[in-house]
């Protein structure tokens, strides 16, 4: 990209953006902040502020640090900014800048080598806990490292990390108390000192010291960035804020964006609040919002913004952008129930398989779901579809062998056609490829590739079948499609241009399009979009996961969903199944998230069938209603599957007759002890009060009790109808 694609004048740059996006690149002063929905065009905006500020003579390209939350997401930047014809502009990742400013400045001040950095934590936790005679799975070190990691970007020292814990509402991470945890934290920093390492989070946590401790240092950083940038600013904790106030200074030429819909990192110490609460901190900050939606269809933005505005009112409740779709009409969405999870999966791999077909590319569709586990089912259904995938999350593209040796080739290639067109550029050994060099009268780029890459495995046809060879055949023609890609952008690029772009993508991670169908959490589709996306598993249990407890928990869940709604461009599926296993009791239900939105599509569909948008299926059994999500009392939010299963929240006085109560407390007594089993076995506490807070005269009443299935209908139904008359 240069910048000869520019139209020339820096009012140029301004030209295509609509008004609320004008604004953002006209505020080149001051604090900004951008309230940007998904699919606004926030990236355009910001890069178009940065651009319009450097052709315009107000920013010194050098001087913008502009920080996100991905290697790819700062490749995408820095790849735009080229395209407007800015170069030099500094854009990273927080741990990324820190660790180029943490490696420079660490000499001069502490002395020596910076220790190395210890990309993984689990070996370190597993060592603190064998110190600490703790018997541990990867699972409870998964959990613990989290926990580690939670701690240092909340800045909660080892000491205060128990009570800090309980008030954020962590439940024995890893199965072990708070106060255990908090002795494998502190045990955690003796094996890293032993070890002479440090992690991720203290690549920060040194920066911030540095900063602090040597004026100098914090002197010479502010005077070389003059101007920040900073996307996702929901998902910033309070170490990166700190590390950012330090950059700052006393100065106020900052821009923040975000979406507080989009919040959905808590986990990690993330928090709206800074976002929130951005205008407070910086009195006279211009504020703009972005709710022109160009990626979505309005059907697929309808959904979005119903999904949110059935939103419980909470005590910290973030501000809501509803989004206004710019986009034609285009097909509704589509909502399925299954019989089972493989059903589920089957059914969405024949509909992939038909949007294939029909001429979808395969990388333009995604599946996702809310946890990793649920992958395997999906995985094998594709697969006997013959539909090709890639799980994102799994091993790295340019990590790959076949991608590592075919880079070699290419640049080797590339050296070769340099040395024979032009002997002064130097191509021995070590010496870098520039980006015109192998051009020359040789072949053209794509041409090119090709014959490079036939060499180890490339042909114009994929392999039959999926496995290791078709996966090793579409990484292949991923380069083939960027070779493309190049020379439609520049016709005279040549194998060195194409070489220089993987140096540059490798070192951001970012990655070519591999044609296949992507698997991913909605954690990890976050900043990605497709034409197609398939949401799958959308049960209770979860979605809400059950492991959100309290309201905030799942309200964070109510907007991974919102996440996975808006990575559509044009086709939206959202599905869900009634058992685990064929043949599987079917007692699940669709997402409370989804009520008021499916209508009729809620009920049991045909087996192993899918609902049309709209149709109520064909399946003659009854679908039980939904959990409350409000207390039928106060209409607070229920937030435990015991106050939803009562209808009513814990802190409100119970309604049934007590007389009542007792009597069923005593049957139930005497029934466990007949059957020889827990008390809960018969009815759990909670069904119990549902039954008598309902007093339902009929075993048709008694039927829509959440916890009476046919079972104990068939079983105790006559016997609760008795005490509850009496």
């Amino acid at each position: 990209m240069t910048s000869t694609l520019l139209p020339s004048g820096a009012d140029a740059v301004l030209e295509g953006l609509d008004p609320e996006q004008r604004e953002v690149a006209t505020a080149l002063r001051g604090p900004v902040c951008v309230l940007a929905g998904a699919g606004t065009g926030k990236t355009r905006a910001i890069t178009h502020r940065i651009a319009y500020g450097v052709h315009s003579g107000v920013y010194v390209a050098q001087q913008v640090l502009a920080v996100t939350f991905t290697a790819r997401a700062a490749g995408e930047l820095r790849t735009r900014l080229r395209g407007l014809g800015v170069g030099g502009v500094q854009a990273r990742t927080f741990h990324a800048a820190a660790l180029r400013q943490l490696s420079y400045f660490w000499p001069q001040t502490v002395g020596g080598a910076p220790p190395s950095l210890q990309e993984h934590k689990a070996p370190l936790v597993a060592d603190a806990a064998a110190r600490l005679r703790l018997s541990v799975d990867r699972a409870a070190v998964r959990d613990l490292a989290a926990e580690v990691e939670w701690a240092k970007v909340t800045l909660v020292t080892p000491q205060a990390y128990p009570e800090a814990a309980r008030r954020a509402g962590h439940v024995d991470p890893g199965g072990f108390d708070l106060a255990i945890v908090g002795r494998v934290l502190e045990v955690y920093e003796q094996v890293k000192t032993d070890r002479g390492v440090i992690d991720f989070e203290d690549v920060l946590l040194l920066t911030v010291g540095v900063l602090e401790e040597y004026r100098p240092v914090a002197e010479a950083v502010r005077a070389q960035y003059r101007h920040f940038v900073v996307d996702e600013y929901q998902d910033v904790n309070a170490l990166q804020q700190r590390l950012l106030d330090l950059w700052r200074g006393d100065r106020d030429d900052v821009c923040v964006v975000g979406d507080p819909s989009q919040t959905i990192y808590s986990f990690t110490g993330a928090s709206p609040a800074h976002l929130l609460g951005f205008a407070r901190r910086h009195p006279g900050a211009q504020v703009v919002k972005l709710v022109r939606d160009y990626r979505s269809t309005p059907q697929v933005v309808a959904l979005a913004n119903g999904l949110l505005a059935r939103a419980a009112a909470g005590p910290n409740t973030p501000a809501r952008l509803e989004l206004v779709a710019q986009r034609p009409p285009g097909s509704p969405p589509v909502f399925a129930g299954y019989d089972d999870d493989l059903a589920e999966a089957a059914g969405i791999a024949a509909r992939v398989r038909a949007m294939v077909d029909g001429g979808t590319p395969a990388s333009e569709i995604a599946v996702l779901y809310r946890t990793n586990a649920q992958s395997a089912a999906l995985e094998q259904a594709l697969a006997d579809a013959g539909v090709p995938y890639l799980v994102r999350g799994g091993e790295r593209f340019f990590s790959r062998k076949e991608v590592r040796d075919a880079v070699l080739l290419l640049r080797g290639a590339a050296r070769a056609g340099a040395s024979g067109t032009d002997s002064s550029t130097g191509t021995g050994d070590g010496a870098r490829v520039e980006a015109g060099d192998g051009a020359g009268d040789g072949p053209a780029l794509p041409d090119a590739a090709r014959d490079v890459l036939a060499g180890i495995g490339w042909s114009p046809q994929p392999p039959a079948g999926a496995g290791a060879v078709r996966d090793r055949w579409e990484s292949l023609q991923a380069l083939v499609a960027l070779a493309d890609e190049l020379a439609a952008q520049d016709p005279s690029a040549g194998l060195g241009r194409l070489v220089t772009e993987l140096e540059e993508r490798a070192s951001a991670q970012h990655a070519p399009t591999v044609q296949g169908v992507t698997l991913a959490s909605l954690h990890a589709a976050k900043g990605l979009e497709w034409d197609a996306v398939f949401l799958a598993g959308l049960s209770e249990g979860l979605m809400p996961i059950s492991l959100a407890e309290g309201w905030e928990a799942v309200e964070e869940e109510r907007r991974l969903l919102y996440v996975g709604v808006t990575r559509a461009r044009e086709h939206l599926h959202l599905s869900w199944s009634r058992a685990r296993t064929p043949g599987g009791r079917g007692n699940r239900n669709p997402s409370r998230f989804l009520d008021g939105l499916l209508g009729d599509a809620a009920r049991t569909p045909r087996r192993g069938g899918t609902a049309a948008p709209g149709s109520k299926g064909g399946g003659e059994r009854r679908r039980k209603a939904a959990l409350p999500t409000t207390c039928r009392t106060c209409a607070g939010p229920l937030d435990t599957a015991a106050e939803r299963k009562v209808g009513r929240c814990s802190t409100c006085p119970p309604t049934y007759d007590e007389a009542v109560f007792e009597r069923l407390r005593e049957w139930r007594s005497r029934s466990a002890a007949e059957a020889k089993v827990p008390a809960y076995v018969i009815f759990t506490d909670a069904t119990l009060v549902a039954i008598a807070e309902t007093a339902p005269a009929d075993l048709t009443g008694l039927a829509t009790v959440p916890g009476v299935g046919p079972t104990k209908l068939d079983r105790y139904g006559a016997q609760v109808l008795e005490l509850l008359q009496a």
